[in-house]
Order: C-alpha cells, then structure tokens, then sequence
C-alpha cells in the first residue's frame, strides 16, 4: 500500500546512540533554557529571540540540511524527536523550528538552485535568519489553489501583490518563500514558489495575531505590494509553485505531528509527577482507578503516536513513499494531543486550571496542531484518496 515498507522490510524500532543524543540535547534545553521562562513568554506573546538564536547555535534549526549549506546533516528521525521534546515545554519555539526546518530550509535544499543555496538556505540553516512559508490567504487556506496573490512576469523579474495570513515566524524571519499565482488561466498549473527578502521594497508586515494557543509564536498577517522579484528567486521551473507547496507540507506535517506527540507526552509526564505528588481520601490519586485508567489511555495512545511518527520519519529517510505515513501521523497525533491535554487538566483539578502547573497552556497550544500544515479534515481526504486510489 502507498506509504508503507514492503512486507519484506524489517522496521528497525531501536534508535542509534546519535538520535539518543539529540533527544537528550532538545531535551536538555527545553527544561533549563526554555522552562523557566515559558510561562512569562506566553503570557507576554513574546517571541524567543534569545533562545531560538541558542537553539540556531546547537545546530537545531537547520538540523536536515547538508553540512556544506550550514547545516546538521542529520536525518528526519533525528529531528523528529528533537521536535517532540521542545514541544513537551514550548510549542511556540518548535513551530518556529518546524517552519524553519520542514518548509523553509527543506523546499530549498530539495528544489532550490545552487545560486539559492548559497545565499538563502546557508543562513537559514545555521539559525543566523529564520525563514517563513507563505502559503496561506483570507481566502484560500485549506483551497491552497484558490492563490489571490498574483506573481506578474515582467520578464527579468516578478511583481508580486496580494495577502498573506497566518504566517508563522511572520515579523521575526528575514527570508520568506511566497507562493503566488503567474498564470491564472493554467489553473494550479500557473502558480509559482519565490523567495522575498523583508527588505525589498513594497513588503509590509501587517498585524499580529492574537491567539488562543502557541502565544510566543509571531503569527502576522503579511502585504506585498508591487514587489519586486527578480526571476532567479523563483524556486525551479515556471509553475512549479503549487507542487513546490505540496511536496513540502507532506515533510512539514512530521514536524506538526512530532509537535502534537510533543504537546501530549509533555501532558502526560506532568500528569504521571502530579498524580503521585496529590493525595486524596489518604492515598496518592494514582492509586484511584479513574485516574490510574486515565494515565494508561494517555501513555498507550503516546506511545502509539510515537511510532507513527517515528515510522513517517523513518521512510523519509529510507526514500520511501511517506506521504501516507505523514498525514496519519499529523492527524493521530493531534487528535491525542488535543484530547489528553484535557484530560491531563482534569486529571490536576483545579491546579490545571491555572498557569503555574502548565497543563493548561499544552490545553491551549494543542489546538492548532489539528488546524494548521493540513487540517485533520484534509488530513481525512489524503487517507482516503491514497487507501481507494487502486
């Protein structure tokens, strides 16, 4: 079936001693560089400049593309769990990692030309610029061929005008890939992928968002007009634009499905230390059934959630068909995020109510991983397509 390794293939579920160090080193900055600040950053909606320029210099930000272009050379497993355990803390920080590496940095490396390599992707992937993906408009957002944003051939360049919403790392990036329509008539066919440098002229950053979750994420609505482009910052051939989109956002949605894990397993581990800490009719809560019965849904369903994961980044590695994978990963993994974070503030009472014990910004943050890079509707329409296509 589409997606999946032969049934001669053995998957290999032990990871090798450098995915251990990884997760052990995202692991590490999440709780003594971004904990003790989280809750006083989302409550601000303050971008982590700071932390996101460390985590740029520990080689996370760039962490798929080769090492002659800036960056980690290491694979997709690598940075699979590298985003599961940033978003145990701080989903603000590892959507703008995810953009970074999964869209931005990843469609680049993948279909960008050695000019645009040089001069985009190699500060882009050592974290000294952050990139954003500009797909998204007032009316076309999960229409992605409904582009409004027009790119007009003026023959050395592009004249790009039109609106942008909901685009992550929006004020903060310096690199932005815009997608944007040449050729109306030809349909998706006629929509192109170019790359916008937030100082050329007619490019204005417009609002930000006011969200319920992932707060420190620097969502804005983006303007273009009459911006000029010239035509080698257009990715690959004319047209390509629409498939350009596509190919990356299957790769982006391991990054917002180890986002969602992230999110759950982080409500998880908090709800396993409280549960022994809280005591009720004189015995720890985790003692009671109904919570004990909780934490063995929430820890088979991570679980579960982590080896399809695992399994999409796996086959992206091995060069295999991973569109399938990634999209049951993207919409399993968001659903138990959403779903356990509730029961995780269930789970600490009035406590998980308040921001001190964190549950409730996991709450929160959780939603949008059913939204955003494909909603878990569309997520529905590419399983379906890919199970009935024979």
């Amino acid at each position: 079936m589409n997606g999946y390794p032969k049934a001669s293939q053995e998957m290999n579920l032990d990871l090798k001693e450098e995915h251990i160090a990884v997760r052990d080193a995202a692991r590490d900055f999440a709780q003594n560089v971004l904990k003790p600040t989280i809750i006083e950053r989302d409550n601000a909606q303050r971008f982590a400049t700071e932390e996101i320029r460390q985590l740029g210099e520990l080689g996370f930000m760039g962490m798929m593309v080769e090492e002659q272009y800036g960056g980690s050379g290491m694979d997709t497993v690598s940075y699979a769990l590298a985003m599961e355990e940033i978003s145990k803390i701080d989903a603000s920080v590892s959507v703008c990692m995810s953009v970074n590496n999964s869209l931005v940095c990843y469609g680049l490396q993948q279909y960008g030309s050695e000019f645009q390599k040089q001069k985009y992707l190699r500060p882009l992937a050592s974290g000294q610029k952050i990139g954003a993906f500009c797909l998204s408009e007032p009316e076309a957002g999960s229409d992605a061929t409904s582009q409004s944003t027009t790119a007009v051939d003026c023959g050395d360049h592009y004249l790009i005008n039109g609106t942008k919403n909901w685009i992550t790392n929006g004020n903060s990036a310096s690199i932005y890939l815009v997608i944007a329509q040449t050729n109306p008539e030809k349909g998706h066919k006629g929509i192109n992928a170019l790359i916008v440098e937030r100082d050329m002229p007619g490019f204005i950053v417009g609002a930000k968002e006011d969200k319920l979750g992932i707060r420190g994420s620097d969502t804005h609505t983006l303007m273009f007009q009459d911006v000029k482009v010239p035509k080698e910052n257009r990715i690959a051939e004319d047209g390509f634009g629409f498939k350009f989109a596509m190919k990356t956002l299957f790769g982006g949605r391991i990054g917002i499905a180890a986002q969602a894990l992230g999110i759950a397993s982080g409500a998880l581990e908090l709800s396993l230390a409280y549960s022994k800490e809280r005591a009720t009719f004189g015995k720890p809560i985790h003692q009671h059934q109904a919570i004990a019965f909780k934490l063995a849904d929430m820890a088979t369903q991570v679980e579960a959630a982590r080896l399809m994961v695992l399994k999409a980044a796996a086959l992206k590695d091995a060069g295999e068909d991973y569109d399938l994978a990634s999209s049951m990963a993207k919409l399993y993994a968001s659903d138990i995020a959403m779903r356990h974070t509730v029961e995780a503030v269930q789970i600490h009472g009035g406590y998980g109510f308040v921001k001190e014990y964190h549950v409730e910004r996991l709450m929160r943050d959780a939603k949008i991983t059913q939204i955003y890079e494909g909603t878990s509707e569309i997520q529905k329409i590419v399983i379906s397509r890919s199970l009935l296509k024979d």
